[in-house]
């Protein structure tokens, strides 16, 4: 929703409108298959599910923040030549990503902060069950202190 008045500029109407519908479309569908499946799922294991696409869309905001950045002239344009050849436009227009290295050093800034957090709360806050750590250690505390 951020970005939608720039591709709305930069690609008319019609895409916008498209890529609304698209995602609503697709939207619905999760929205369906999470209420169909809601019996068969643990509650545990849609949390981590919904955390992790979270983390996707942080990391997605992340990753288009730097190229907006560098259209609206915040930001220098370091083209990398080399690169030009592998990195087709459609992968700018999806994914955000452009053979620039302002734009890859944010994705990967992003990436690693996004996944970095994951690991940091499975670490410190608990385990992928949602346990605290006190809580997934306390049998080893039990032995310990028996």
């Amino acid at each position: 929703m951020l970005f939608l008045q720039s591709y709305n500029l930069r690609l008319g109407g019609g895409v916008v409108l498209k890529g609304a519908l698209l995602g609503m479309m697709l939207t619905a569908m999760v929205a369906v298959l999470t209420f169909v499946l809601q019996q068969r799922l643990p509650y545990r294991k849609n949390v981590d599910h919904h955390r992790n696409s979270a983390g996707s869309c942080v990391a997605r905001y992340g990753w288009r923040t730097s190229p907006e950045m560098q259209l609206a002239h915040w930001i220098s344009t370091t083209p990398i030549d080399s690169l030009k050849p592998y990195i087709p436009p459609w992968m700018g227009l999806w994914f955000a990503v452009f053979p620039t290295v302002e734009t890859l050093v944010a994705q990967v800034i992003a990436a690693v902060l996004v996944i970095g957090s994951y690991y940091a709360a499975r670490h410190f806050g608990g385990g992928a069950s949602g346990e605290t750590a006190v809580e997934a250690r306390a049998p080893d505390m039990a032995a310990i202190n028996a």
